[in-house]
């Protein structure tokens, strides 16, 4: 379905247009004219015959061209019989105003007219946006397909698709140089979800950016692949999510369900697809306006992995009442392991100010959003020094001091000396314009543009310029920034995050593609494995598990013990027992034939034993630092869990995601972002972990859902010491 003709129409009709002032199709006629549209625009009405100057004909069939976009304000029982009337006419796609679909009736009339609609729709391949928006406005097009009031603005490279009406008409109406491409409001999205707006206007010239503003995230393999063609022109993603969902039955049963709601996984994509995160409709907008300005020059983002190192080939599975032994060899070089979990590029932000407090507040923020403000060069502050009042001390933040605020020489040339050196990327400069005063102070603020200005002709994309107040940023002051490149954004913190975004690195389309093929599913059985049958699996695909063995009595618990020849768990092992902490179903360190007796005894005989429960007699795995491996494939796109705590899991609340496939290396970035990744690398004289091993089994334990089509993995706790790392427990469903 392609949206070329209804993104950028050549020719426009109007069906329902109306001479009765504030209608849907009185705007609609009289938006196009106010914008200029510069090709045909008709209405269509059966008595009417002009509408603000736009000649009207009773049908569409009557048209005298075949429109490219047709816009219907009619009530709603009448519009899919009008879409079928617009695709039988050949028109390139249509905007529905009206509600009363399936946001009033899910079961109903309203479903049944929905339902409809998309059939309609269906049988001409013609894309329909709403029901129940305020339609497309095309600026760059001077197109404006809008049910609401509008001014024409000054077009530019951001696009904004919103899954809320009142977002998209405030964009329309704010005043901070967003110079919009193109504005969706996608209503109720009946026949072109975001994924499929997004993915046509990355196809679309001129634009730069686009901002998302999502209350369903919709098909997960849709959006990455868009996001894909996003990453492929080099057009930059900022999402908003409204509100989050309500956690897969699955996820919600287990650790991961706290640790990695729908939004966090929403959130792993975008932050995959080197998008930028909001959290509000200001940031969304301010950051759309940074990635459509502002430049990313860092190195290419890794290459998207291909078929793992390890190999896939699942041995035979062991019997039940077998050893189930769990032992790997990690042969590669220590200090080959560490350089693999580097981080790439390490350059950061420079922020510049004339005040002290500003400075403090912005390095406070820095820290706190994670935005890295590398110390300068021993030679970049003995340039400085040269250039600074005595007053001022150099540094990042560099607090120039109000002693040359104004001096447009100055203020240049230090931005550029700092800009120079070769930790920093792009730069923020702190500048607050009031909005009134007098002649002779204006010339003082004046100057201290100026100097930005001169400063940015020679770091194009590299620097934004921030009030401290958002409303100490008028929108001549921004216009005027915005027309020599440089990215003006609203607000101290606001600023910080918008500096950050453009240290993030750009996504990698074949890599999203990856994560997009991840999220299709197969079929056969399904349901939870016990654990016994779950380490089996894992142990196939070469996941490290104890060594134990299966058994059904308390005499064949002590003869398994025996045989491993140390101290076991005991664990209650069954298709029907999800959490076994909480019914007693484990035992731990038992050393003596007496105490494993006993406690076989004493799982076999607990409510928790159902039919057919069996024991697992397991040696007892060293301690060490304790790791949630886990995998949710019930969210957005399927993704690898990473968390620090065991059974603590919730309580620290210290997780990352990884959409899948993802290979070790990948693995050990992630879980170096741990706020507890310390206690990983090396903490208060404890040795580092085999980290190489830890992401190589994590990396399996995500192939191993894949090819299995795992419903849901987690292996809680992961023990991990300087030389093994163990899944000790396993809960697997397919």
């Amino acid at each position: 379905m392609k949206l070329t003709r209804l993104l950028a129409p050549e020719s426009v009709a109007v069906v329902g247009a109306s001479t009765r002032p504030g209608s849907y199709g009185n705007l609609a006629v009289a938006n196009l004219v106010a914008a200029g549209f510069p090709g045909p625009v008709f209405g269509v009405h059966p008595t009417a015959t002009e509408v603000h100057g736009v000649p009207c004909f009773p049908t569409i069939k009557d048209l005298p061209v075949v429109p490219d976009a047709v816009v219907i304000a009619t009530p709603a029982a009448t519009v899919p019989g009008l879409v079928i009337e617009a695709g039988e006419h050949g028109c390139g796609g249509a905007v529905v105003f009206a509600a009363g679909f399936a946001e009033v009736s899910h079961e109903g009339s309203g479903r049944s007219l929905e339902n409809a609609l998309v059939a309609a729709a269906a049988a001409y391949d013609m894309p329909v946006c709403g029901p129940n928006g305020n339609g497309i406005v095309a600026v760059a097009a001077r197109a404006p397909l809008w049910g609401d009031a509008y001014t024409p603005r000054r077009p530019g490279p951001v696009a904004l698709i919103s899954q809320s009406g009142n977002v998209a008409v405030n964009a329309l109406l704010s005043n901070r140089a967003l110079r919009l491409h193109t504005v969706v409001s996608c209503g109720n999205q009946a026949v072109v979800d975001a994924a499929g707006y997004l993915a046509a206007l990355a196809e679309t010239g001129g634009v730069r950016s686009v901002a998302l503003y999502l209350e369903d995230e919709g098909d997960g393999a849709r959006l990455a692949t868009a996001l894909a063609a996003c990453a492929d022109q080099g057009i930059g993603v900022a999402v908003l999510k409204a509100g989050t969902s309500a956690l897969g039955a699955s996820a919600a049963a287990a650790h991961t369900g706290a640790v990695a709601g729908d939004a966090r996984v929403l959130r792993a994509l975008v932050e995959e697809a080197g998008g930028a995160w909001a959290h509000n409709p200001h940031e969304l907008l301010e950051l759309a306006k940074t990635l459509a300005y502002g430049s990313r020059r860092l190195p290419k983002p890794p290459p998207c992995p291909g078929p793992p190192a390890h190999s896939l080939r699942p041995t035979e599975p062991a019997p039940y009442g077998s050893p189930l032994t769990g032992s790997l060899v990690y042969g590669s070089d220590p200090a080959a392991r560490a350089d693999r979990g580097a981080r790439g590029d390490e350059r950061g932000a420079l922020i510049v100010t004339c005040s002290g407090g500003d400075a403090a507040v912005g390095a406070d923020e820095a820290a706190r959003l994670g935005v890295r403000l590398p110390p300068l060069a021993p030679s970049t502050l003995s340039a400085l020094t040269a250039v600074l009042p005595p007053t001022a001390t150099p540094g990042n933040p560099l607090d120039y001091t109000a002693v040359i605020f104004g001096d447009v020489r100055r203020t240049a040339d230090l931005i550029t000396i700092a800009a120079a050196d070769e930790a920093i990327g792009p730069v923020l400069v702190y500048y607050d314009r009031p909005g009134r005063m007098s002649g002779d102070a204006a010339v003082e603020w004046d100057g201290a543009l100026e100097g930005v200005i001169e400063a940015a002709s020679a770091l194009p994309g590299r620097v934004i310029v921030a009030s401290t107040l958002p409303d100490l940023m008028p929108e001549e002051t921004a216009e005027r920034l915005a027309d020599h490149g440089i990215t003006p954004v609203a607000g101290l913190t606001e600023g910080v995050l918008c500096v950050g975004a453009l240290l993030r690195p750009p996504g990698n389309g074949d890599r999203l593609r990856a994560i997009a093929a991840a999220g299709a599913r197969g079929s056969g059985e399904s349901g939870l494995l016990a654990e016994h049958e779950a380490k089996v699996l894992l142990r196939g695909h070469g996941v490290p598990v104890p060594t134990g063995l299966v058994v059904h009595t308390a005499e064949e618990a002590v003869e398994a013990a025996a045989a491993l020849g140390r101290a076991v768990a005991l664990k209650l092992s069954s298709r029907d027992l999800r959490h076994k902490t909480d019914f007693g179903a484990v035992l731990l360190g038992l050393v003596d034939e007496t105490a494993v007796r006993e406690g076989a005894n004493r799982l076999l005989t607990s409510p928790a034993a159902s039919s057919g429960a069996a024991i697992l007699v397991e040696e007892m795995v060293p301690p060490g630092v304790e790791v949630m491996v886990a995998v949710r494939r019930d969210g957005v796109v399927p993704v690898l869990v990473l968390a620090m705590g065991g059974t603590w899991v919730e309580i620290l609340d210290d997780a990352v995601l990884v959409p899948l496939p993802a290979d070790p290396e990948r693995v050990i970035e992630a879980l170096r972002r741990l706020r507890g990744a310390a206690l990983l690398t090396g903490a208060r004289g404890r040795p580092p972990v085999d980290l190489m091993a830890l992401g190589e089994l994590a990396s399996r334990v995500g192939d191993l859902s894949l090819v299995e089509n795992l419903t849901f993995v987690e292996l809680n706790p992961v023990i991990a010491t300087s030389d093994s790392v163990t899944a000790v427990d396993a809960l697997i469903e397919r």
